[in-house]
């Protein structure tokens, strides 16, 4: 009869644990779409500047699947899929869900794809790449947030993204050269090394300027080696952080 009652008792947990946890999921899908729904609708309102009132379907799709909530401290979690910039510790932020669904699109990402993102942060905007590309190559200078994407990208599966610990601003010239760059804080200008990096018609999309003079651009490699540049949105991203000591060697 005790152990009757123990294996019952035992049931019970798990079909419990088994209700919370699908109720959590339906939570958070519910939440995702609301989220995206936003996302099209700011996508909507701001084509004029950015020249894409809709983004692709296959944007939206991965913007739907990441979990958002997993990319942010605890505390956070309930706003997580609020459209806007979370702090996640360090100093840093997690984008506006619109901003890395914009800034995504803007790459035109195909399945093949290899792209390099500077500023890894959060991990989040690599694994929404990673639903789209064939291969991420991210860098995050603050060793911290470095640590906790790797671990967390692990451990939801994601085998198509390498991280590195360093600085960003020469980009990674051994994985180069690079379909598309995106960059996910604000240098005062945009750094040549990255351009170099870009295959010929590749594309990159980088917030440039200091603080309220700060734009998203999108800089395209034409055939012949040349760029041009698009300024779109104005836009306020925290700058992006040099390692001072190994540039004063």
């Amino acid at each position: 009869m005790r152990m009757t009652a123990i294996l019952l008792s035992a049931l019970f947990l798990i079909a419990a644990t088994h209700a919370g946890l699908s109720a959590a999921q339906d939570r958070h899908s519910a939440q995702r779409a609301r989220m995206v729904a936003e996302i099209a609708a700011m996508a909507r309102d701001n084509g004029g500047a950015t020249g894409r009132p809709s983004l692709s379907g296959a944007v939206m799709t991965a913007m739907g699947k990441v979990p958002r909530h997993r990319f942010v401290p605890f505390l956070q979690e309930a706003f997580a899929y609020e459209n806007r910039a979370l702090p996640i510790g360090e100093g840093q932020t997690i984008s506006q869900p619109f901003l890395v669904a914009l800034m995504t699109d803007l790459l035109d990402p195909k399945p093949g794809d290899s792209v390099l993102e500077v500023g890894t942060g959060s991990g989040y905007q690599a694994a929404v790449l990673a639903e789209l590309v064939g291969k991420v190559y991210t860098i995050e200078i603050v060793e911290p947030l470095g640590r906790r994407a790797m671990q967390l990208l692990d451990q939801l599966g994601y085998r198509n993204i390498e991280v590195r610990i360093g600085d960003g601003y020469n980009g990674w010239p051994e994985a180069a050269p690079f379909d598309s760059i995106v960059v996910t804080a604000a240098p005062a200008e945009v750094q040549k090394p990255l351009i170099d990096q870009l295959k010929l018609g590749g594309r990159m999309v980088i917030p440039a300027g200091a603080n309220e003079g700060q734009y998203l651009l999108i800089v395209e490699k034409r055939p012949d080696g040349t760029s041009t540049r698009k300024r779109t949105l104005p836009v306020r991203f925290v700058p992006l952080t040099r390692d001072r000591e190994r540039d004063s060697r």
